[in-house]
């Protein structure tokens, strides 16, 4: 079993879970998903673009290059740890003992991400602003099954991807609806990624037979009959609209991301998704900067969870979106962040909110050129919340200069 294992996890064919939850952007920074995964209208980091790239005009502005490298981050969900040491420690030949583990883990959700982003990114003082980045990811997830039904002892869905992204955002000062007597005047920022993504999926539920007859070429039998390799290309566009001289800094914004060919049928499409956002940075005594920031993602539920069309001849799983809905709170994200700390050599902020209805907390740390953060939050799996939950915890180190 622990040469199973460890093959699986070398080939990027790890066991994952079905009834994903949505995938509406390709990258979750840690400090955007401890502020609830609320990023529309606040910007201000080279991975604004992952939810809209106008965000980049929020960055400070420099005559430098900000360059932001080993941006390495990983997540794992709870018990994970457990659970492979459990499976790990199992005999190749030990019928028994694989269906009394995976009976101990029925129902419960598992993933681990490993994803890596470095770019490269410049806010010149005419408030023009440009980022190139190159993201590599591993999406490995799993949920075990008690019984071997439709979707086996073990459902899996994963993929391996990278991506080259482009980015600019130029800000237009003292706009003003005309309907509106020019009483919202204002600062309005267009920015625009062009991105092209490869990635391997596979999406498979595999029983017990699956995996005994299979025990000394497992990942062979993986890559051969579930693995899907696709690419794309895509364009995003996002609006940022400051109004000028306002209490406490409103901005809105408008995403509408994947414009172009990211649609495939597979676990990790990228649909056309629009997005809003607003948020707020109130004046208060025991804060130097506290942001608050609502939004409200995939506008009209473009994202569809994954269901198995069971195959009874066992050759080939077939998976196809399920025209689902999402109920309204997996759409709602709300966050704040706030400064606890800010010295010449090391500053920190302390993040909340909430995300598809449960709490996010995160902290972020900056030593000199080091970057540290550590966040939770929990996925939901499926269309409806608390279906399968699955509480998530994001390390990310980076160099920054």
């Amino acid at each position: 079993m622990k040469k199973i294992i460890s093959l699986s996890f070398i080939t990027l064919s790890s066991v994952l879970y079905a009834d994903m939850s949505a995938q509406e952007f390709l990258y979750q920074d840690a400090r955007i998903m401890g502020m609830g995964g609320a990023s529309v209208a606040t910007g201000g980091k080279a991975t604004s673009i992952f939810s809209n790239p106008a965000g980049i005009i929020q960055m400070k502005k420099s005559d430098t290059v900000q360059v932001k490298l080993l941006g390495t981050t990983v997540s794992a969900s709870q018990n994970t740890q457990s659970a492979i040491n459990d499976f790990t420690n199992l005999s190749s030949n030990d019928t028994q003992g694989i269906l009394n583990t995976t009976k101990k883990y029925s129902g419960k959700a598992f993933g681990i991400n490993v994803s890596n982003y470095t770019s490269v990114s410049y806010h010149a003082k005419d408030d023009i602003a440009y980022s190139v980045g190159i993201l590599g990811a591993l999406d490995l997830n799993f949920v075990p099954h008690q019984n071997s039904g439709a979707n086996g002892i073990l459902e899996t869905h994963s993929r391996a991807y990278a991506g080259l992204f482009l980015s600019g955002a130029k800000k237009y000062s003292g706009i003003s609806p005309k309907f509106l007597d020019n009483k919202l005047d204002g600062d309005l920022t267009v920015g625009v990624s062009l991105k092209y993504i490869r990635q391997k999926s596979y999406e498979a539920g595999l029983d017990i037979g699956d995996i005994t007859r299979n025990q000394n070429n497992l990942s062979t039998y993986l890559r051969d009959n579930y693995e899907v390799d696709n690419s794309g290309v895509a364009v995003d566009v996002g609006l940022l609209y400051e109004l000028s001289n306002a209490k406490w800094n409103p901005v809105v914004g408008l995403s509408l991301m994947n414009i172009g060919s990211m649609n495939f049928d597979a676990y990790g499409a990228q649909q056309f998704t629009a997005n809003i956002g607003a948020s707020i940075t109130p004046e208060v005594s025991w804060s130097k900067s506290l942001k608050i920031s609502v939004d409200y993602v995939d506008l009209f539920n473009s994202q569809q969870i994954r269901v198995r069309n069971y195959n009874s001849s066992r050759t080939q799983d077939e998976y196809n979106n399920a025209n689902v809905g999402y109920e309204f709170m997996n759409h709602l994200r709300i966050g704040a962040s706030t400064q606890l700390i800010e010295k010449k050599w090391f500053s920190a902020r302390f993040d909340a909110g909430i995300y598809k209805g449960s709490y996010t907390a995160g902290i972020d740390a900056d030593l000199t050129f080091v970057k540290l953060q550590f966040t939770t939050y929990q996925e939901q799996l499926g269309s409806t919340i608390g279906q399968i939950p699955d509480r998530r915890y994001i390390v990310n180190f980076g160099v920054n200069f």
